[in-house]
Order: C-alpha cells, then structure tokens, then sequence
C-alpha cells in the first residue's frame, strides 16, 4: 500500500507569491550565498520563531553545507514531497528569509509550515505568516495546516 501523494497529482503548485513587502519563489541553489548570509545572521531571531524553538537548524554551516541543503530541498519540489519558498525583497533578490511547507510528520494535519525572516526585518515576521496563511487558504488543496500565526 503507496502513501498518499502530499500534494494531488494534478495540483499546480504555486511558483510565487507577490505582496508589495516580499516576494517568495521557490529555493534553490542559485540562492546559496545569500541564503547562508541571511539566516547565518540570524540565528537566535529564528530559534525564537514559531516551529523553530526546539528545532537543530539552524546551526553553523559551511557555504558547501548550506548549498547541499538547498539542494534537498529543490529536489523534495521537483518530488512533490515538500515546498520551499525563499522569501525576497519586493524587487531585488536580497533573501530575507524562508517558508517550509512539508507533510506533518505525526499526521495531525495536512501540512506543516514554518518561516522565518532575518532579525533585521523582524517586522516582516507577521505579516508573512498572514501573507503564506491566506495564501495557503486560498491555493492550495489543504483543508488543515498547522502554521502558527505569531
């Protein structure tokens, strides 16, 4: 017996979401240094971010690291298995943070979502989760996602 697909097969996933405060695009390793900069500068802001207080990640990483880690996650899109996002000044390509948005692994609910914002944009941290919430509600084929709002 095959487990459920995350997604349906002939679902579209999205390949953007445009705010006039960020835009996301899905991760890969063309982000790679700007990526590491990003979250490697802000290490305690996310640690105290929703979904990520217990978490390992982020820890110390080489760039090499960072690139193969990106990786996994582009190939878990080009899957289906799991979707992330990287989120980007509303017109430039500095990362200002991340969206993960992957199968809840207890079973609870259809997805799980986590995101973080680099300390220095520390602003953006609410106003991303209402974005990627509405966002979420509105296209994609999740009936329940466990994403705290903040």
């Amino acid at each position: 017996m095959s487990a459920e697909p995350f997604v349906p097969p002939g679902f579209a996933v999205p390949d953007r979401l445009v705010t006039p405060l960020f835009r996301l695009e899905p991760l890969g390793p063309e982000h790679n240094e700007r990526d590491h900069a990003a979250w490697s500068s802000s290490v305690e802001h996310i640690h105290a971010s929703p979904g990520f207080e217990d978490r390992r990640w982020p820890h110390e990483m080489t760039l090499e690291e960072n690139l193969r880690d990106l990786e996994g996650h582009a190939q878990d899109f080009a899957d289906r298995a799991g979707f992330t996002y990287t989120v980007l000044e509303p017109s430039g390509d500095d990362v200002i943070g991340c969206v993960y948005i992957y199968p809840d692994r207890e079973g609870s609910h259809d997805a799980r979502v986590r995101s973080w914002v680099r300390a220095d944009r520390a602003e953006l941290d609410v106003p991303l989760r209402r974005a990627v919430a509405d966002w979420l509600a509105s296209d994609w084929p999740f009936a329940d996602v466990d994403y705290e709002l903040g």
